[in-house]
């Protein structure tokens, strides 16, 4: 497994992909309006740091690559940003594919965004996601974040988002 930032080429394929993630395990239907901000992976590279985990597999001289995951990173202030504070970093829209779960995408997504978040010199990461996301939420808890109720916010009446952080140290 490889991260690298996204490629124009790949912008359509990470939609699809972050979209078939919420779905299967039945956070939306791709027809749900919040689908169509999944989709907009070239939004996500122009306004934050979109990143995608790639399997790479050569044959011979051709190399191929497949999509496994991706996850968007911001610093706070910025247009994806939506609870991080002054000094912070956050991530949003972690994606794994079905296929792929099991084998660490998500901690190793999780874990560039953390690297990223030192290099920029935040003190912590903040991140929000759906009340539901239980995978999730254990998958944050195991890298040492902490729930911060303070901050969890409804963005619509009948959807609830907790919050999470972890301090950052250099």
């Amino acid at each position: 497994m490889k991260l690298r930032h996204a490629l124009p080429q790949d912008y359509s394929e990470i939609g699809e992909l972050t979209v078939a993630a919420y779905a299967a395990d039945g956070f939306l239907t791709p027809e749900d309006d919040y689908a169509a901000e999944l989709r907009g992976a070239a939004r996500r590279a122009a306004e934050a740091e979109l990143v995608v985990a790639v399997d790479e597999q050569h044959s011979g001289q051709v190399t191929s690559s497949r999509l496994l995951g991706t996850v968007t990173f911001c610093l706070s202030g910025s247009p994806y940003a939506e609870i991080s504070r002054a000094g912070e970093a956050e991530f949003r829209m972690l994606a794994v594919t079905p296929e792929a779960r099991g084998r660490g995408v998500g901690q190793t997504l999780v874990r560039w965004c953390l690297d990223r978040a030192r290099e920029q010199g935040c003190t912590g990461i903040a991140l929000s996601s759906l009340d539901r996301m239980d995978t999730a939420h254990r998958l944050y808890q195991r890298m040492g974040f902490e729930r911060l109720p303070e901050r969890d916010w409804c963005p619509e009446p009948d959807i609830t988002l907790v919050a999470y952080y972890l301090p950052l140290t250099a």
